[in-house]
C-alpha cells in the first residue's frame, strides 16, 4: 500500500536548510520526542496507582519541567556548534527545553479532568496525535520514510506507555 503522503525527494537540503534542520528542527525533534515519550510512564503510572487525575497532572507537570531542564542543558553543553555546525548553543538548549515541556505536558494536561476515565481517554488521544506528529517531522525534515517512522515511533511508544500502564497496576496491587 503506498504512503498517504509522497515521499520528501532523498537530496541533501541546500546549505540553509540544512542549517535549519541541524539548529532548529533536530533540537526541536529531539525535545518532542523525549517529552512525548519519558513522561508517559510516571503519568500513567500514577493515574493508574492512586486514581486521581490530579496526582497524575502534577506527576506529569514536574517530569515534564524537570525533564525539558534536563534536556535542555544537556544539549546546551553537548558542544559549542562550531565543529559541528549544529548552531549557538544556547539557542539549541532554549528549543530542546521547551519541545521537552512541551511533548510531556500535552498528554499531561488531560489530567486536569476530574473524572479519570474521561482524562485517561483524552490523554491516549493526545498521546497518539504527538507521536504521528513526531513521525510527520521525521518524514518531512529528515525524509524518513513516512511507513517506518510511523512504526518506530508508535512502537517505541507504546512500549513505554505499557510499562507505565503495568506499573501503575503492580503498584496499585492490580
Amino acid at each position: 500500500m503506498p504512503d498517504a503522503l509522497p515521499t520528501p525527494p532523498a537530496t541533501r537540503p541546500p546549505a540553509h536548510d540544512q542549517a535549519f534542520i541541524l539548529q532548529k528542527v533536530q533540537p526541536a525533534l529531539l525535545g518532542l520526542m523525549d517529552g512525548s515519550v519519558s513522561t508517559l510512564a510516571p503519568i500513567f503510572a500514577t493515574a493508574g496507582l492512586t486514581g486521581n487525575p490530579m496526582d497524575a497532572f502534577w506527576v506529569g507537570f514536574a517530569a515534564s519541567v524537570g525533564a525539558g531542564i534536563s534536556m535542555g542543558l544537556a544539549e546546551a553543553l553537548s558542544d559549542d556548534g562550531l565543529v559541528s555546525g549544529r548552531g549557538k548553543p544556547f539557542a539549541r538548549g532554549v528549543i530542546t527545553g521547551a519541545a521537552t515541556i512541551l511533548g510531556g505536558m500535552l498528554h499531561t494536561l488531560p489530567f486536569l479532568i476530574p473524572d479519570l476515565q474521561t482524562a485517561l481517554t483524552l490523554a491516549y488521544v493526545v498521546v497518539i496525535v504527538e507521536l504521528l506528529i513526531i513521525a510527520l517531522i521525521r518524514w518531512r525534515y529528515m525524509h524518513s520514510p513516512l511507513r517506518q517512522t510511523i512504526v518506530q515511533v508508535i512502537v517505541g511508544g507504546a512500549v513505554v506507555f505499557g510499562v507505565g500502564v503495568w506499573l501503575g497496576k503492580l503498584g496499585a496491587g492490580g
